[in-house]
């Protein structure tokens, strides 16, 4: 942990007035966040001038706001150079204040549109009784939203006034200007809705089964993948001597050796690894937990980047930030980042550079290796045997034994 020396004037600036007693623990914070004493420099000198502000206005810690931060950022301005991040730092000074108990968190906003509650509560819903991830909740309560908006403008939607041809006319409507996969989601979301809705009690007709389907031929497109050299030749881009390379090589190495998807990588955690059997527990969709084998070569990675290449830090995900602060991974996105630099660095510039390449490969490789579909599924932890079925469009010596001779005399 990092020990910060502050000048004999910054010390004066902190060791009075209303946020002088948070500075320890602002301290263990940044330095537990991985901070070095450089970088954290500008972090206390805008503490101080918040103390400073705060004590010539005569007020006390329990009068911050993001109102009163908004004011103290236009004096900043005009009396100060100011920087780009100062307003998220600020922020995080409330949330600490607000963890350390000294500053009320904030209250539920009013609802002072009726569907607002609706619209929450069907979010609660998809989070803790389907388990569906934060970006797929996002997109079902936008198409919500708009559905709620177009039924009524001040009043409460009466759902059980809605009868089948009018969702009917809403759907043919809204699809007529979006995309195939928009439509296909904005299909799905009411469906669910619906669903919601019917096992709340609030309609007694199954609207679901009324929402019309989007032609979508999903076994279309060929699935894209690496050859094994190929793979190899990504990984190789990892130098391991680095703490980057290290923490890299593992995340690739889980993709290709398991499959696992970018959002079940960041979901890893160091209690999810039982080293003595040799087995690993995947946290997929669905909140649904797999246990798979732990491949010796995988385990080795993964030790070999938590001895000496993941940062100290509080945080129990087994994938990281080296950068301050040093926390887990957000979301999938960070991991989709790594994957497309080191196919960059290894040389492969395609339409596809996300963590999901990999997944396609391994599904490719052993279905060329004699593997069943079966055993794909499993691996792969799918739900429907229809995902699966995808890759058999690759298998082009099966694929060859099925196809029929042309016609004598046809034209080809």
């Amino acid at each position: 942990m990092a020990i910060f020396a502050f000048t004999p004037q910054l010390s004066a600036r902190l060791s009075h007035g209303p946020l002088s007693g948070v500075v320890p623990t602002y301290v263990w914070h940044l330095s537990e966040q991985g901070y070095t004493e450089r970088s954290s420099e500008n972090f206390f000198c805008l503490l101080a001038n918040l103390n400073e502000w705060l004590h010539r206005r005569q007020l006390q810690v329990s009068d911050l706001t993001e109102k009163t931060v908004d004011q103290y950022l236009k004096y900043r301005n005009v009396h100060f150079r100011t920087l780009h991040d100062d307003r998220s730092i600020l922020r995080r000074i409330l949330r600490l204040l607000q963890d350390e108990g000294l500053l009320e968190t904030k209250t539920r906003p009013l609802i002072n549109n009726p569907h607002q509650g609706v619209e929450a509560d069907y979010d609660r819903y998809l989070s803790l009784e389907r388990g569906l991830a934060a970006s797929t909740r996002l997109n079902y309560r936008g198409v919500v939203h708009c559905f709620l908006q177009a039924q009524s403008t001040d009043r409460p939607v009466s759902f059980a006034a809605l009868r089948p041809a009018e969702v009917l006319r809403i759907v043919r409507e809204e699809a007529s200007h979006l995309s195939p996969q928009r439509a296909g989601l904005m299909v799905t979301a009411l469906r669910s809705f619906f669903s919601y809705l019917q096992q709340r009690g609030e309609i007694r007709i199954n609207l679901a089964a009324c929402v019309p389907g989007i032609p979508s031929w999903t076994l279309a497109p060929l699935p894209s993948f690496l050859h094994a050299h190929q793979v190899r030749h990504v990984l190789r881009q990892c130098d391991r001597r680095t703490s980057h390379g290290r923490r890299d090589h593992a995340i690739l190495l889980l993709l290709a050796r398991l499959g696992l998807r970018a959002c079940e990588v960041v979901r890893l955690t160091l209690d999810d690894i039982n080293w003595r059997s040799g087995e690993i527990t995947i946290c997929g969709k669905g909140n649904r937990t797999t246990r798979l084998p732990l491949p010796p070569d995988v385990g080795q990675t993964i030790a070999m980047y938590l001895k000496k290449g993941r940062p100290p830090c509080s945080t129990r995900q087994v994938f990281v930030c080296l950068r301050a602060p040093r926390r887990g991974f957000v979301n999938s996105a960070a991991v989709s980042t790594i994957v497309a630099r080191r196919l960059k660095q290894g040389g492969f510039a395609g339409p596809h550079t996300g963590a999901h390449l990999f997944r396609h490969t391994l599904a490719t490789q052993m279905l060329r290796s004699g593997a069943s579909f079966a055993d794909i599924a499993h691996l792969l932890r799918h739900r429907s045997f229809n995902t699966t079925a995808l890759y058999a469009k690759v298998d082009l010596s099966s694929l060859r034994r099925l196809a029929q001779p042309w016609p004598e005399g046809g034209q080809q």
